[in-house]
């Protein structure tokens, strides 16, 4: 497959025509947010005819895996037109700009996912399921905010990116390094609104809230939330509680460790009095978004866990190689190790006749890394195997939160 660098100026139009056909925009010209979008971080294309029909987007970021920071990219777009569609662009390209970010240094992918399935062939397993709760805002049971938040605007776009970074996080949590990428999201759509407050060092944005609004009586819906601790938090939910009077509904994704219902007055009351209406309450769960190891000996590195070490051989599979061109810089992680899960974690290449052998697929692997499932559930719905005793030891080590990415891709 021949493969490109995006050329802002040659294939804007292009691309656009590639998003108009996917039903991503709807505009007959390219707008400034999809400009700017696509210049956030490394963008590729794949030819037909000397036309860009195919385009993969990817950005640099990182991942929180407890207390320990792993080098991340984001696969952020990937698009194909109506005359490139089952030819295998969408796949080699993924794998080609995936390969690419390796090389950059990144050893964890991850992306959003139209359906289940697709990219499970490049070696991507489910995350985890992510909570949006729909609520009447009148029904928070926090106290309103003693001081008035201040406005903001998408002039505020670097304000809120560096807070984002600043954040609290927990584990899972990705930031991505593309202040452009942030900025390109905040100017979609006109009836988006923030708000914040500057309590930070030299008048630094400390918390904020970005919504998009629909309506009078809404719904609201929260794209952005940051905060650095927990008072900061209520005070947001406070800001949310203050539209009550008029806003009917907010959707929100529940923030790791967070159980929003807590804070609600009445939650089942109002899911049954509000049901089959525009603004009906209630809670949608869903795993949107897959992950995948990129550099295994990196990510064990970077694992620091509680309590005696455990040893095993893992027989590890990766597809993504057959969709790798032969001179790609990386061509995935298949191969046999010797693992230690402890407080000092190491993938060494190789294998032990006297340790036990775990056999799975990178994405069933990440997943047990990362903690979206035990090895025991993994062993009955995805593609994992081992000893009883193995993967019984394996849900003893590998006691982790819940992990979230707190950011959209």
């Amino acid at each position: 497959m021949q493969y490109r660098v995006y050329d802002p100026e040659k294939d804007v139009v292009a691309a656009h025509r590639i998003w108009r056909e996917t039903g991503w925009v709807t505009s007959d010209e390219p707008e400034p947010g999809q400009k700017l979008v696509l210049r956030s971080g490394r963008t590729l294309v794949a030819d037909i005819d000397g036309e860009a029909e195919c385009l993969t987007l990817t950005v640099p970021g990182a991942m929180r895996y407890l207390d320990a920071e792993v080098p991340f990219a984001a696969v952020m777009a990937v698009t194909t037109s109506r005359v490139a569609r089952k030819q295998g662009l969408a796949g080699r390209l993924t794998a080609q700009a995936i390969a690419l970010d390796v090389a950059d240094g990144a050893a964890v992918s991850a992306l959003g996912i139209f359906e289940q399935g697709f990219y499970n062939r490049l070696g991507f397993g489910n995350g985890s399921y992510e909570h949006w709760i729909r609520f009447d805002p009148a029904t928070l049971q926090v106290s309103s905010p003693a001081r008035s938040p201040k406005r903001l605007t998408r002039e505020h776009a670097r304000q809120m990116f560096d807070a984002i970074q600043r954040r609290t996080r927990g584990h899972g949590a990705i930031n991505l390094h593309s202040p452009s990428y942030l900025e390109s999201e905040l100017i979609w759509d006109k009836s988006d609104f923030g708000l914040g407050y500057f309590d930070g060092e030299d008048g630094a944005l400390s918390h904020f809230i970005w919504f998009n609004a629909k309506g009078e009586n809404g719904p609201y819906r929260v794209n952005y939330i940051a905060y650095g601790n927990r008072a900061q938090f209520l005070e947001l939910m406070g800001v949310i509680k203050s539209f009550g009077d008029q806003v009917r509904m907010v959707r929100m994704r529940e923030p790791a460790h967070i159980q929003i219902q807590d804070l609600l007055h009445h939650p089942f009351r109002s899911r049954i009095v509000s049901q089959k209406s525009d603004f009906a309450t209630g809670n949608d769960a869903t795993a949107y978004w897959q992950v995948r190891i990129c550099d295994l000996q990196t990510c064990l590195a970077a694992t620091h866990l509680a309590g005696a070490p455990l040893r095993f051989n893992l027989v590890l599979s990766d597809p993504i190689t057959h969709y790798l061109d032969g001179d790609a810089p990386w061509q995935g992680v298949a191969g046999e190790y010797v693992i230690t899960l402890g407080p000092e974690s190491a993938a060494q290449p190789g294998s032990e006749v006297e340790l036990p052998t775990l056999t799975a697929s990178t994405g069933a692997f990440t997943r047990l890394w990362l903690g979206v499932r035990p090895a025991s559930g993994l062993a009955i719905t995805d593609d994992l195997r081992g000893p009883d005793d193995l993967l019984a030891a394996l849900d003893r080590t590998l006691r982790l939160p819940a992990p979230h990415l707190e950011w959209d891709i």
